[in-house]
This record gives C-alpha cells, structure tokens and sequence, in this order.
C-alpha cells in the first residue's frame, strides 16, 4: 500500500463528531454520504474484489497531556504519533479548549501536528470547554458519530468514524472507547455500543455468531474498537463483547497497559469484526512510561 509520509500530507481539518441520542437519531440524514462529509469520491468497488488494505492503528489515553511526571505536553504526544506513522489513532481524555490544559483544542492541535484530520467527541462540559475523546485519521473520512452512551461517574459516547482507503476505497468503521467506571455501568455502554454499531455500521460491522457466515460477508464495512475499556481479559465486559462476536487481538510480549511507569493491568484494548476480514501483523504495547500514565498500544493489520 502506498502511503505518504507525514510531511506531505495535507493540512488537516477539525472535525465535530454528529452527537447520537438514540439509535433513530442516525437515520434520516438526506443523501449519500460524500454528499454530506464532503469526502473524496471515489468509484465503489465490491470489496471481496479489491485488494488487501494494510492498516496501522494506534489507541492511546493521553490523560489531557498531563504525564506521570507531573508535566503537560502534547507535543511529546504528538511526536509519538508521527514516529509511529498509524493511519488510524483512537485517542482518549482529550480537552477542548479547557482552563486546566491553558485551552488548547486538544484533537486539533494534535492533528496539525501529526498532519491527520481530527474529530473530536464531547462527553461533557468541562472547566469553559469540553471533555472527551478524538479520532485522528490519515484516510479521508466518510462519516462520523458521536455516540451517546449510558452515563456513568461521568457521561460517556463513544467518537466513531467510518474511514475510506486512498488506495482502494474500501471503508472501514473505527469507535474510540473509554467505557466507565463501574462493573454495570460499563457493560450498559458496551450494549448500548454495539448496538449503535449496527444501526450506523452494517451488517458485517453488526453481524453476531449465529447470524450466518461472516468470513465472506463483505456487504458492510469491518469494524474496530480501539481504546481503554477500563476492564480486564476474562471480565464480564470482555467476555460480553466476545459473546457478540468482537475478537480481542492478543499483543506480543506483555500486554500490560497500566500504570505505564509499574504496569500491572492490562485494560487498553483493540477488538475486531468480523475478525475473518483482518489478519494481524503485529499487535504490542508501547514503552512510554511517562507522557500518560497509560501506555499506547499500536497494531498492524491488514484488512480484506
């Protein structure tokens, strides 16, 4: 797959996720959807026909910039990102112009300094401004949602986008996850998720065991979940989500994400579906032990 280097790509530009109240809420927008995200036309193609796509995802809760070293400094979030080079980055507790990160928009800044378009999600008001999460993309955006999830400690959504390859034009559908806080609370925001998904996503995206053959559905985009799902392997959570056909991608080495200066958790995930329409190239935690207090972890995967 032919990728530009991050010098080269073009300027990005902020993006507001569409807030979702309800599963009726994503219906009855007017046209397709070049039409309405103004997204690069490219001729469609049915996807078992196309050639594979090489995919690189990074998810990553960036605790607002603030690092276990008590310092707040996007720009070292930023400089992980490009040396990484991922085309997709699920980001989580991100600011919007807040007092207590000097009210810096947060996803924008990050997307002018790494060359990929942002879009941001509000879970709430926050200090002047708005907390919550962003999605950075280096492949043209179709469509996105902000995703309202049941309420927690905090509100919660979830900020999802279905992207477009430059190379091939097939889309893919990628949600941002920061499910809390407690047992109940966050198995509430992963139904309530998943079916969302379904609605917005397609079959494919929505598709669950029993439903019929997934491997050769390509009638709807595959999909990714990416991010802190403040949950453990073999939880109620995890084992929910698998039970609707998710696939928790194994990392290599140890798959501690947390404290990323003594990790001892591992609650930072990446889930796929139908997991048949991707292979995993490579899938690890990254070693930053001090610019979040969580570690970022980073995948290769190519899509079919």
């Amino acid at each position: 797959m032919s990728r530009s280097s991050v010098g080269t790509r073009t300027a990005p530009r902020l993006v507001l996720a569409v807030p979702l109240l309800a599963v009726s809420a994503c219906v009855g927008e007017s046209g397709p959807p070049d039409a309405r995200m103004g997204a690069p036309g490219i001729a469609a193609s049915t996807p078992d026909a196309l050639p594979p796509d090489t995919l690189r995802v990074l998810a990553y809760n960036i605790h607002h910039g603030a690092g276990n070293d008590d310092v707040l400094d996007l720009e070292r979030i930023a400089a992980l990102i490009r040396n990484l080079d991922p085309d997709l980055v699920a980001l989580q507790e991100v600011d919007r112009v807040v007092e207590r990160t000097e009210g810096v928009d947060q996803a924008a800044m990050l997307g002018e300094r790494t060359a990929l378009e942002p879009v941001f999600g509000e879970f709430m008001p926050y200090q002047g401004g708005s907390y919550g999460q962003a999605v950075l993309s280096a492949w043209p955006i179709v469509e996105s949602w902000n995703h309202r999830l049941p309420d927690g400690a905090e509100p919660r959504s979830a900020v999802t986008v279905r992207v477009r390859s430059p190379d091939t034009g097939r889309e893919i559908v990628l949600a941002d996850i920061h499910f809390y806080r407690t047992e109940e609370e966050r198995l509430a925001q992963a139904l309530t998720l998943d079916s969302l998904l379904r609605a917005t996503a397609g079959p494919a995206a929505g598709r669950t065991p029993g439903d019929g053959p997934t491997a050769g559905d390509t009638s709807a985009p595959p999909a990714i979940l990416a991010g802190d799902f403040n949950s453990e392997p073999a939880t109620l959570v995890m084992d929910t989500l698998a039970g609707l056909g998710w696939h928790v991608v194994p990392k290599d080495g140890s798959p501690l994400t947390f404290r990323s200066d003594d990790p001892v958790r591992e609650i930072d995930f990446l889930m796929l579906r139908p997991h048949e329409r991707f292979e995993v190239l490579e899938h690890r935690v990254i070693d930053e032990p001090v610019a979040s207090d969580h570690s970022p972890i980073f995948a290769v995967l190519v899509v079919r």
